[in-house]
């Protein structure tokens, strides 16, 4: 008996250090994640220009006209949607003794922009190399926190916003918006596991639900960005706010790691991020 106790130890501690180093082996109990395909909010992102700079806003929306018509837009969406390989984008470094392009942006905001290394990648950078050749000047990338893009062209540190930014009365007291060139909404993110939401098929019965689950349901986003303002409520955006627990974050990713932590209920953010980020975490499951 003793040897065959010995020897059913034996394979059970084996098998244990088969399923530790196994590095293809999946953790069944990995949490992940899922959108809820039900747009909560329809938006236009636009760029953001210096006030100070009449002449750059006109030139910006000739340049939109143009690569709507010509099908570089579409090109470059393609690239992150679609078949299309993403070509990272450099920034040269700040010199005003040189014709520069300054772009704000908040590299954390995946499909529109983010980092490789030390290479910016998005629809936005990729359009900001763009413009800044079609300018014919250098281009400049000041990465920051999202809601200090805005304010740093309103202070004339920047020349543009290039962000995944909505449109917005508050905005444009601080920098000149231009024409349109995306549209874009809000989605909920929930566990993989979490079924509130099957069945629900409108973004009233959405906020219906979250407003029926009270204030000890937290609800995360990214800072300074329409989702935030979704859940606390803005008059100036026209949300009334949700009855729930709203909880800031510096990026969505790190906000949709924080409810797989299980110190959130759901995030809510903007469509494509939503996408690409719970995705990439999945994948990583």
């Amino acid at each position: 008996m003793k040897k065959i106790l010995a020897v059913l130890m034996a394979v059970l501690m084996m098998c244990s250090v088969l399923a530790a180093c196994g590095g293809d082996a999946k953790d069944t109990n990995a949490k992940t994640a899922k959108v809820v395909e039900i747009d909560l909010t329809q938006e236009l992102y636009a760029f953001g220009v210096d006030k100070a700079q009449p002449e750059l806003l006109e030139k910006v929306n000739t340049f939109i006209a143009q690569i709507k018509a010509d099908g570089t837009l579409d090109a470059v969406c393609n690239k992150y949607f679609g078949e299309g390989k993403p070509e990272p984008v450099a920034s040269a470094a700040l010199d005003e003794s040189k014709d520069q392009l300054v772009v704000a942006t908040n590299a954390a905001f995946e499909p529109f922009e983010y980092m490789d290394g030390d290479k910016y990648l998005g629809i936005d950078m990729e359009i900001a190399k763009l413009l800044a050749d079609y300018l014919g000047m250098e281009l400049v990338i000041n990465n920051m926190d999202f809601d200090a893009v805005c304010l740093s062209v309103g202070q004339h540190k920047c020349d543009i916003a290039m962000a995944g930014l909505t449109i917005n009365e508050t905005r444009k007291e601080s920098v000149d918006f231009s024409e349109s060139y995306y549209e874009a909404s809000q989605r909920l993110i929930v566990k993989s596991d979490d079924t509130t939401f099957d069945g629900i098929s409108s973004a009233d019965e959405v906020e219906a639900k979250l407003n029926s689950l009270g204030k000890d349901t937290k609800v995360g986003y990214q800072n300074g960005t329409t989702g935030q303002f979704y859940v606390d409520g803005d008059a100036d955006w026209g949300f009334e706010g949700l009855n729930v627990t709203g909880v800031g974050y510096k990026n969505g990713s790190l906000a949709v790691q924080d409810m797989l932590n299980g110190n959130l209920d759901y995030v809510i953010i903007d469509k494509e991020p939503a996408s690409f980020i719970t995705e990439s975490i999945n994948e990583l499951a």
